[in-house]
């Protein structure tokens, strides 16, 4: 994917599947590439349109949440594309929890009942539904991973005040509850997902991707209760199939692993099922778009002026 060079750019960052330009130190140009990564590694494939996907899921979400707080994004110039406000980043995720499952269900079962100073009930199985959802931050981490921060840590550490953790946790469990009830029409359940906030001036916002597959764990509501009552593994809707495709062919990201082959074949499934991903998770047909990049480029600019105008 071309790195682009936008007038007045003031900054590039290029993550594991995104590049991110600042622009005049008040605009973020988020381009949402076809990269895939798992297991902290990036798989040596793109994955065509995977990145209209998500930019397209995160801004529906974005736009299905707006009521509840303000958030970040202006304009989707093109499918893979997002222009926002660039803010000041809590440097926290606010993971939300809905049911007991990976890592929270990883800490339960090695005997452990507290979870990010939260306390976790008893007699729970995996995949069962908290009484009520439960918040179980993490610190953003610069370089390395993320690791688990109780809400006493965050105001003692500076992270947050006691009055912005107050609105961190209101807006997280609204938007769980909204993105639940969006998924719910979907015959989905959220399971899991985590939140980005950070201020534009004194405005607390929501930043980022927010209930997309690579952000949130889903599961199918059908048949649900009788999975959980046989002790079976629920039916997920997320890229957790790529992630055990590498277990199976033995790489897990560890030192000395090598990354699969990826074949033309399973390259075009992925695709196939990050678009199934989108119309499961929307309820709207995917219409495929493939824009040369002198054209990503001179919407990109457009759109820029019209925002700083």
């Amino acid at each position: 994917m071309a790195v682009f060079s936008f007038p007045e750019q003031t900054g590039f960052y290029k993550g594991k599947v995104r590049d991110v330009y600042s622009i005049s130190g008040d605009w973020l140009v988020m381009v949402a590439s076809d990269r895939i990564s798992a297991f902290d590694v990036v798989l040596p494939r793109p994955i065509p349109y995977k990145g209209q996907v998500l930019n397209q899921i995160a801004a529906y979400m974005l736009n299905a949440t707006r009521d509840i707080c303000p958030n970040w994004l202006r304009t989707v110039p093109a499918p893979h594309v997002s222009i926002g406000k660039k803010c000041d980043p809590f440097r926290i995720e606010m993971v939300v929890r809905g049911n007991l499952t990976g890592h929270a269900w990883r800490t339960y079962a090695s005997g452990k009942k507290e979870l990010c100073g939260v306390a976790l009930p008893g007699g729970m199985k995996e995949n069962d539904y908290f009484p009520r959802p439960i918040i179980t931050p993490s610190t953003k981490a610069a370089e390395g991973h993320d690791e688990d921060i109780s809400r006493e840590q965050i105001i003692a550490q500076g992270l947050a005040t006691a009055a912005e953790w107050k609105v961190l946790e209101d807006y997280t469990l609204r938007l769980f509850a909204r993105g639940r009830e969006l998924a719910a029409r979907q015959g989905l359940i959220l399971v899991d997902t985590k939140y980005e906030f950070g201020k534009d001036g004194d405005t607390i916002c929501l930043m980022d991707e927010i209930h997309t597959p690579d952000s949130s764990r889903y599961f199918y509501a059908d048949g649900f209760e009788e999975r959980q009552a046989k002790g079976e593994r629920q039916k997920q809707l997320s890229k957790e199939f790529v992630r055990e495709w590498l277990i199976a062919n033995d790489f897990m990201g560890k030192e000395g692993q090598t990354v699969p082959v990826m074949e033309d074949e399973w390259v075009d499934t992925i695709s196939k099922r990050y678009i199934e991903l989108y119309e499961k998770l929307t309820g709207s047909a995917f219409h495929p778009e493939d824009l040369p990049e002198n054209e990503v480029y001179s919407r990109v600019v457009k759109a820029l002026d019209l925002l700083k105008n």
